[in-house]
C-alpha cells in the first residue's frame, strides 16, 4: 500500500477509537502455488536418486519471477473468504464493515505490505486470530513498535491524556544514517560537525561550478540523497525542501552538491530527533473567513463527483486541511518557481509536497496558482481515496493560501483572468470551489506552513515552523 494509506489508517485508529495491531507472515511465498509450471533440475543435496532427474516446483519459491504476484494472490483469497474487500483506490488496503458493542457502524481495515500486516479493528485480536488459521505469524502479533524503518509510538497530550494518538519516529534510522556517514567521512580523516539548519540559506546549488564528482562518489552522492528521501517519508519535513533541490543533479553531482549532503547531515546530527504525530483532533476554522457565492451563473448547477462503488460511510468524518504556497522564480538557472503544499487530515499531516514547477511564471501571483492547482489535484485524489475507503468527509476541504490576489480570483465568481496561460489553473481551481470540493481563506506567510516547503529557511525561522508540524 502506499505511505499515505498508512498515515491514514494511523489516524482512524485514533479517530474511531480502534486497536492497531501488526504482523509478520513467516515463509510467506512458500503458502502459495506457483502461477505456472516451473520445474528445475535436481542437484546433488537431492540425493543420488533424483540428481540430473526434472523435478517440478510445486510452491511458489523465492527468486521465481512469479512468486509476489501468486502470494498477493492467495492473500486476497484468503482476506475475501474472511469477508474483507479491496479498495480500489488503493489495492493493498483490505475493509469490511463492522460495529461496536455500543452500536457504532465502522470499518475495519487490513493493510498489506507483501508480508507485513497492520490490522485496525475494536477487536483485532479475532482477525489475527483468523489469519493463525491460514498462516504462521511471526511472533504473534502485537501493537507495533517499528513499521517500515520508523518507531511506532503511542502520544498523549498533556491538555487530554484520555486520548491515545499514533505516532511515527524516524530518530533509530536517522541515527544509523549518520554512523555510517561519518565511517564514510573517517576514511578521509574528516569529521561530522553539528549545523543549526539543513543548508546555507545563501547556497544556491543551481550556481555551484566545483567540479563534478567522479563515477564513485556519484553512486554514494546518489545512495544518500535515497536514505534523505526515505527519512522524508517518515515524516523529516525539515529537509524536504533542500533534498529536493538537491535531487535535481543527481545525473551529474557536483562536489558543491556533496558537501551540502555532508552539511545536512550534520544538521541530522545535531536534531536527530522528530516525531510526527497523527492527531484526530479538529481544527476549528470560523466560516466567516471562506468566502462564498453562487457560481451557477458560471458553472452551471455543479457538484463533486461522488465515485461510483463507494461503500456507505462509516465511522467519524474526517477534516481535510491543507497549505500551499510557492517561491516564485526560486532557481536562478531557469527561473522556475518551487511549490510547497502540505495537506492533514484533521490535525495529522498526510501528504506533503516540494517540487520545482513545470513552467516559468512571470509574476508571484501566476506561480501561487500553479501550486494552488496541484494542491487542487491532490486534494481532490485523497478525497476520492477516502471515500472509496467508506471514510465520512467532513464538508469541503479548507485551503489556505498566503496570496491575497489568489484568494480573491478563486472565490469571487466575477474576477476575470488578466493572463491567459494561467486560464486551466484559473478554471480548475474555481470549478472545485464551486463545486464545493474545497473552499479557500487567506492566510499570513508567517502562519503558512507550507512555506517551509518552498524554500530553505534560516535556523530560527526553521524551528518555529517545525515546533508547529513537528514534535
Amino acid at each position: 500500500m502506499s505511505r499515505d494509506s498508512v498515515r491514514i489508517a494511523f489516524l482512524l485508529a485514533a479517530l474511531n477509537d480502534m486497536d492497531l495491531l501488526s504482523t509478520d507472515i513467516g515463509n510467506a511465498y512458500l503458502n502459495a502455488l506457483p502461477r505456472e509450471k516451473v520445474y528445475t533440475t535436481a542437484g546433488p543435496e537431492f540425493g543420488p536418486e533424483l540428481q540430473g532427474k526434472s523435478v517440478l516446483i510445486v510452491r511458489a519459491l523465492y527468486g521465481l519471477k512469479s512468486s509476489g504476484a501468486a502470494w498477493r494472490s492467495h492473500l486476497a483469497n484468503t482476506l475475501q473468504s474472511l469477508g474483507y474487500v479491496s479498495c480500489v483506490a488503493d489495492p493493498d488496503v483490505w475493509y469490511r464493515p463492522a460495529v461496536k458493542p455500543d452500536g457504532f457502524p465502522y470499518y475495519e481495515y487490513v493493510l498489506v505490505y507483501v508480508d507485513d500486516l497492520l490490522v485496525l479493528s475494536h477487536q483485532g485480536h479475532k482477525t489475527m486470530k483468523a489469519l493463525e488459521e491460514f498462516y504462521r505469524l511471526k511472533d504473534g502479533y502485537a501493537s507495533p513498535s517499528r513499521y517500515l524503518g520508523a518507531e511506532v509510538k503511542q502520544w498523549k497530550f498533556s491538555q487530554d491524556i484520555t486520548k491515545t494518538k499514533w505516532a511515527l519516529s524516524s530518530a533509530q534510522y536517522v541515527k544509523e544514517a549518520i554512523k555510517n556517514i561519518e565511517e564514510h567521512l573517517s576514511k578521509q580523516n574528516r569529521r561530522l560537525y553539528p549545523a543549526k539548519q539543513p543548508m546555507h540559506t545563501e547556497y544556491r546549488p543551481e550556481l555551484d561550478i566545483t567540479p563534478y564528482l567522479d563515477d564513485e562518489e556519484a553512486n554514494f552522492y546518489m545512495s544518500q540523497v535515497s536514505i534523505l528521501r526515505w527519512m522524508i517519508e517518515l515524516g523529516r519535513l525539515d529537509i524536504y525542501v533542500q533534498v529536493a533541490l538537491l535531487s535535481s543533479y543527481l545525473v551529474q553531482p557536483r562536489q558543491g552538491h556533496l558537501e551540502a549532503i555532508y552539511y545536512m547531515f550534520g544538521y541530522l546530527k545535531a536534531h536527530d530527533r522528530s516525531t510526527m504525530v497523527f492527531d484526530s483532533d479538529y481544527i476549528n476554522w470560523r466560516d466567516e473567513d471562506f468566502p462564498e457565492h453562487d457560481w451557477t451563473d458560471f458553472y452551471g448547477d455543479i457538484s463533486e463527483d461522488i465515485p461510483p462503488g463507494a461503500p456507505e460511510p462509516r465511522g467519524m468524518p474526517v477534516q481535510i486541511n491543507a497549505f500551499i504556497d510557492a517561491s516564485h522564480a526560486r532557481n536562478k538557472v531557469t527561473r522556475r518557481s518551487h511549490s510547497g503544499i502540505l495537506i492533514y487530515l484533521n490535525r495529522a499531516p498526510i501528504i506533503w509536497h516540494s517540487k520545482a514547477q513545470k513552467t516559468v511564471e512571470t509574476s508571484t501571483f501566476g506561480a501561487e496558482f500553479v501550486a494552488l492547482k496541484i494542491g487542487t489535484e491532490l486534494i481532490k485524489s485523497l478525497r476520492y481515496k477516502l471515500r472509496m475507503m467508506g471514510v465520512p468527509l467532513e464538508g469541503p476541504a479548507n485551503v489556505l493560501v498566503d496570496n491575497d490576489s489568489v484568494v480573491k480570483n478563486s472565490t469571487i465568481p466575477t474576477s476575470i483572468i488578466q493572463k491567459k496561460h494561467n486560464s486551466i489553473c484559473y478554471h480548475f481551481v474555481r470549478e472545485a470551489v464551486a463545486s464545493k470540493c474545497i473552499r479557500i481563506a487567506f492566510i499570513p506567510s508567517s502562519e503558512n506552513l507550507a512555506d517551509m516547503l518552498t524554500k530553505p529557511m534560516g535556523a530560527t525561522k526553521l524551528k518555529d515552523f517545525c515546533e508547529r508540524i513537528l514534535y
